[in-house]
């Protein structure tokens, strides 16, 4: 299984991280996601399943930063759109990400179960997409935790697929 997503020189496009336009963000923070090429899924998939995370924020807020998760995503997707996390475009079951925690315990679904992108307040991070084949639909809401996306999957993983991208200060 293959997977690209569009950079420059390495980094997500400004659309899609801290740099985005006033226009392009909601509450502040950029909501725009960008768009994924997936080839090569396996016979046997009955759906897919992403995480977007910041493993690089472990240092600066002691754990890793999620910014999109994602299930249940027809097993014939070949491109999820750029905004489909806000449009709908490809139809999934998005979890929380970490604005959704103590945090910052942001409340607005808008936000804090659909992708927020990278906006790193120390030093360029890298942002770690990986992409998951699974032999079944996942029996979870929206809204749903990572660690319940991770006990979802486990035994129903068929392959993965992963990339880095940078998300520039």
């Amino acid at each position: 299984m293959q997977l690209s997503i569009p950079t420059i020189n390495g980094a997500l496009a400004a659309t899609y991280s801290k740099q985005a336009a006033v226009a392009q963000t909601y509450k502040g923070h950029p909501i725009i996601s960008f768009p994924v090429d997936i080839s090569d899924v396996p016979a046997g998939t009955h759906s897919l399943a992403f995480t977007f995370v910041d493993h690089d924020a472990i240092p600066v807020g002691g754990f890793t930063w999620i910014h999109w998760i994602a299930a249940n995503l027809p097993a014939t997707t070949t491109h999820i759109p750029e905004n489909a996390s806000q449009t709908g475009a490809i139809p999934m079951v998005q979890g929380n990400n970490s604005t959704a925690g103590a945090y910052v315990h942001e409340t607005d679904p808008k936000v804090s179960q659909h992708y927020v992108g990278p906006y790193p307040p120390d030093k360029d991070h890298r942002y770690s997409f990986k992409l998951f084949a699974l032999d079944t639909e996942l029996d979870l809401q929206p809204g749903y935790w990572l660690n319940e996306f991770h006990d979802a999957i486990a035994g129903h993983v068929l392959a993965t697929a992963k990339t880095t991208v940078i998300g520039k200060v």
